[in-house]
């Protein structure tokens, strides 16, 4: 009789432990994952969020769905365009965040502060400015590209590897927002009539409000003084207007960085970027010859004085605008203590130290033709 009633038992035990699952079912073709949201600032105050998501019925032949409504706040406009699908909108296969050039002006912390509460979004969602809407750029559809949210996904990562946009989060945003001695950046998107995405250079904020650029011919550049990297190619023009035309494309760099600075009796005297460049002359238009020696070395400083020359104006903008996107800042503070540092103004401060850049170049290799 005990053996019928262990028997008895065990078999209700089975039949329970199937229906503790049940209470959550989701299908993933009732599930409309958002992978790419949009934000813009309206006139009235109001915001325009647009999101898409990727289609997985396989009896509809659209490969995505667009959303969009106008609220107060992210969650209500959410709430809106649920009411306008037949799927459970979730939020945990955001891939990408995009603010229009409105709202990035206007201060991101509050609504990143948002996404950073929503337990479902992940804090390596990408975070990137639109020149422009970021709602039209998002609702468009590219002919070669049918699922927008993944062409904008895919051209961010290969051109953060290639060091021509700084692949930022909104771990890396809110890192940076935070610490007193550097400020964020992001990279900026562009729509173009030719119906095509493009990068179009970095984002530079001061706190968390969008105030000016880095143009995309200056984004290497700006990547050498950022910090160390290896991969990436850089085109310098060294003519000048009415001289012969000059050109080296350096491809396969490797970059590394060294910041010294000098200390004062009233602070800091002065802050120098050491940056060392080694790299392949992948394309050379111009009269040296690569093969002598003494004519390379000539092109190298030649290089050396151009990146040195533009890395000086990235820094000099930075004081326009009263930003430190490179960090200055958190050297400085590291090297003078955090006593002296809590009685700067470090944005008054910054403008009055000088800063400047020393550039080393290295040709590794000039190709095959002798």
């Amino acid at each position: 009789m005990d053996m019928l009633k262990k028997c008895t038992y065990l078999l209700l035990l089975l039949c329970i432990i199937p229906l503790s699952g049940c209470g959550d079912q989701r299908i993933l073709e009732d599930l409309g994952f958002i992978q790419t949201t949009s934000y813009d600032l309206l006139p009235d105050g109001k915001l325009a969020i647009t999101v898409s998501i990727p289609q997985a019925d396989p009896e509809t032949s659209a490969k995505r769905e667009v959303l969009t409504a106008n609220a107060e706040s992210s969650k209500e406009a959410k709430m809106i365009m649920s009411r306008r699908t037949g799927m459970l909108l979730v939020s945990g296969q955001i891939r990408n965040v995009l603010f229009g050039l409105s709202m990035a002006e206007n201060g991101l912390h509050g609504h990143l502060d948002t996404l950073f509460r929503d337990p479902s979004i992940s804090s390596q969602v990408k975070v990137s400015v639109v020149e422009g809407n970021a709602g039209e750029l998002l609702i468009d559809d590219y002919k070669q590209h049918p699922r927008t949210g993944r062409y904008i996904d895919m051209l961010l990562e290969k051109e953060a590897l290639g060091q021509t946009i700084p692949k930022v989060t909104l771990f890396n945003f809110a890192r940076d927002f935070f610490d007193q001695g550097v400020d964020p950046v992001a990279p900026i998107l562009k729509k173009h009539e030719n119906n095509y995405i493009t990068t179009n250079g970095i984002a530079l904020f001061r706190d968390d409000r969008y105030v000016t650029k880095i143009e995309p011919q200056d984004a290497m550049v700006f990547a050498f003084l950022k910090g160390k990297f290896r991969d990436g190619q850089i085109n310098i023009e060294l003519s000048e207007p009415g001289d012969t035309k000059e050109i080296v494309m350096f491809s396969s760099l490797i970059s590394s960085r060294k910041i010294k600075v000098i200390r004062g009796a009233q602070g800091v005297d002065k802050v120098t970027y050491h940056i060392k460049v080694t790299g392949t002359v992948l394309e050379y238009i111009g009269d040296a010859r690569l093969s002598k020696d003494q004519e390379r070395h000539e092109l190298e400083k030649r290089i050396s004085k151009y990146i040195s020359k533009k890395g000086d104006a990235i820094i000099t903008l930075m004081k326009q605008h009263q930003v430190d996107s490179l960090g200055i800042g958190t050297v400085v503070r590291n090297r003078i203590g955090y006593e002296q540092w809590k009685k700067m103004n470090w944005r008054q401060e910054l403008q009055k130290i000088p800063v400047e850049c020393s550039v080393e170049v290295h040709i590794k290799d000039y190709g095959k033709f002798r």
